[in-house]
């Protein structure tokens, strides 16, 4: 199976859900997302789910493998479509680049959760945003501009784009996860379309939430192994942890489990 969104491999199945049980998705005012919900938990917890650039909201619903590690976790997986049209029509991108005008993905993501909320019964006063490559840049983006959107934040294979933000509005939750052998988003960052845009350095992207969460010392609080995730974590005014792995540009198996037991453990 492989995990990768964007340039996918997905798979057709139960979890090819528009909003739940119907085919289309959930329609709100400048959007919609597409849902899916677990079994037999009654007012679930909630993740919300950033596809990756080209994608939208029933790509990451119809990854058979990434629902049911999540739903079987008791989570409601809820998925988003950008609002930025990606290489003139082939799929979605959101707009997290501060340069760029457009919706404000901010707004539009607390009336996605607003709407879930009543819509489909979902718990959203403890929810996970997560978001890979593209849609992990987004979620970057927000937790620096809107902290206390959300309670937590994951982004995968994604960070800052330079030049990166000076300072961010307050202290976050985060698990930054990255693929050591990534090309498509180095460690390091690249330049893209000619140079008009230069990725970030994911560990000068971990010194600004250091700073953000005001981290008394750079060195790390903990190392851990999970697998094959090498991990490290600072505890100050928020979680942060950094988790490499050995892959490419992909969401690996095992992520799931890892992110959820580091977001259950957090105090509410």
């Amino acid at each position: 199976m492989k995990w990768l969104f964007g340039l996918a491999v997905v798979c057709a199945g139960p979890a090819a859900a528009g909003c739940v049980s119907d085919p289309a998705p959930c329609k709100i005012d400048g959007g919609e997302y597409h849902a899916v919900m677990p079994d037999g938990v009654e007012a679930p917890p909630m993740v919300v789910f950033l596809h990756g650039a080209g994608g939208d909201g029933s790509r990451i619903t119809k990854n058979l493998a990434l629902m049911q590690s999540l739903t079987s976790r008791g989570y409601a997986v809820v998925a988003p479509t950008g609002s930025r049209t990606f290489r003139e029509g082939n799929g979605r991108l959101w707009n997290f680049f501060p340069d760029w005008e457009g919706r404000d993905e901010a707004d539009f993501l607390k009336s996605v959760v607003e709407d879930a909320q009543t819509r489909l019964g979902v718990r959203a006063d403890n929810v996970l945003l997560a978001g890979f490559s593209a849609g992990a840049f987004m979620v970057t983006y927000l937790a620096c501009s809107h902290p206390a959107a959300f309670s937590a934040y994951a982004p995968v294979a994604g960070g800052f784009w330079r030049p990166q933000p000076d300072s961010c509005a307050g202290p976050v939750n985060l698990f930054q996860t990255h693929g050591w052998q990534d090309t498509l988003v180095p460690l390091e960052g690249r330049f893209l379309r000619d140079g008009r845009f230069q990725q970030g350095d994911i560990m000068a992207g971990l010194e600004l939430w250091r700073q953000t969460n005001e981290c008394l010392d750079e060195d790390p609080d903990a190392f851990d192994v999970t697998g094959e995730f090498w991990r490290r974590s600072w505890a100050c005014d928020g979680a942060l942890e950094l988790a490499l792995f050995p892959g490419g540009h992909s969401i690996p198996k095992g992520w799931t489990n890892m992110v959820l037991d580091w977001f259950e453990a957090l105090e509410p």
